[in-house]
């Protein structure tokens, strides 16, 4: 069994951020007694360091226990850097790919990865994203844009130029909404997170840039947010308003379906919903390991999507 969708954080990475504590605004804070530090980069992008996040046997034995025989890993978000300058951000990128390409190629029948890069130069970001698939990861993880730049903008380029070319897999996470009505009840993690997904895939679709880049394999988190429950809504808007349909060549439930999903839904009937709107061949599994809400072992044992995720896209619209 897959699971497309688990996190981890290198030794050398940790050292890293030990030794760049004062620049990135690092601490490592006791919340209680019963739980392990957690660490706060940027005095917001806070998480619990559970020891299954640094000590790889304990996670590769958790994830065999947990049934899962190749774990494809990514960065944690946490750790993208963005708000940094681009030199921090283009250092941790550089020493988090190292490592875990190093791993994952210490045991590449159960073992992959995705890199990070600095999105907030799409330039080194290419640069980047290249010599971490020179070094046989798989892609990439990144966030959903930056602040009050969505994906879809030029501005990004460049990025997905190079992503293209490599045939690269772009596994898109978000972060924490900084929505301020969403400061309570842990909203900002329960419907925050598939909110900035769904703002991001939505505006992915809507702006045709699939077709531009056909090459680039993405894969949204969170079973795509709310996207593919509303994507009727999508289709009447599409046939109503030309703000909609001019940058498509075909109606929005036709696009989703170049897209990958994956199945962190804790629920049975969406992932049901999610199966029969874009089809089992987009449809990987994931758990989001070993953070606190995540959905352990993954569900989904289809590997029509995985297969089609790891192989080259041959079809388009």
């Amino acid at each position: 069994m897959y699971d497309f969708h688990t996190h981890f954080i290198p030794q050398e990475v940790l050292e890293w951020v030990k030794d760049n504590q004062t620049a990135v605004k690092a601490e490592w804070v006791k919340k209680s007694p019963d739980k392990d530090e957690f660490l706060i980069v940027n005095n917001k992008w806070g998480f619990e360091l559970k020891p299954a996040f640094y000590h790889y046997d304990l996670y590769s034995k958790n994830q065999f226990n947990a049934g899962v025989t190749h774990s494809m890993i990514s960065p944690i978000p946490q750790l993208f850097m963005y708000d940094f300058p681009q030199e921090i951000t283009a250092e941790i990128s550089m020493v988090y790919n190292q490592t875990l390409a190093a791993l994952a190629s210490s045991a590449p029948e159960k073992t992959s990865a995705l890199a990070t890069v600095p999105l907030n130069n799409p330039e080194m970001a290419a640069d980047e994203l290249e010599r971490a698939i020179n070094l046989g990861l798989k892609g990439a993880i990144i966030g959903p844009g930056l602040s009050g730049r969505m994906l879809s903008d030029e501005f990004f380029k460049p990025f997905f130029e190079t992503a293209n070319r490599k045939k690269a897999i772009l596994f898109i996470h978000p972060l924490l909404s900084e929505d301020p009505r969403l400061k309570t009840k842990m909203m900002p993690n329960l419907i925050g997170v598939p909110w900035e997904t769904t703002v991001c895939a939505t505006d992915i679709l809507l702006s045709g840039m699939i077709d531009n880049f056909p090459d680039v394999k993405i894969l949204f988190a969170h079973g795509g947010g709310f996207l593919p429950y509303q994507i009727g809504r999508l289709d009447k808007g599409y046939e109503q308003w030309d703000q909609v349909s001019s940058n498509l060549n075909a109606p929005p439930s036709q696009y989703i379906k170049r897209f990958w999903f994956d199945t962190v839904l804790w629920n049975p009937a969406g992932l049901d919903f999610l199966v029969k709107t874009v089809g089992e061949n987009k449809v990987v599994p994931g758990s989001d390991y070993p953070f606190d809400l995540c959905e352990y072992p993954p569900i989904y044992k289809n590997t029509k999507g995985a297969s089609s995720l790891l192989e080259p896209i041959t079809s388009s619209i």
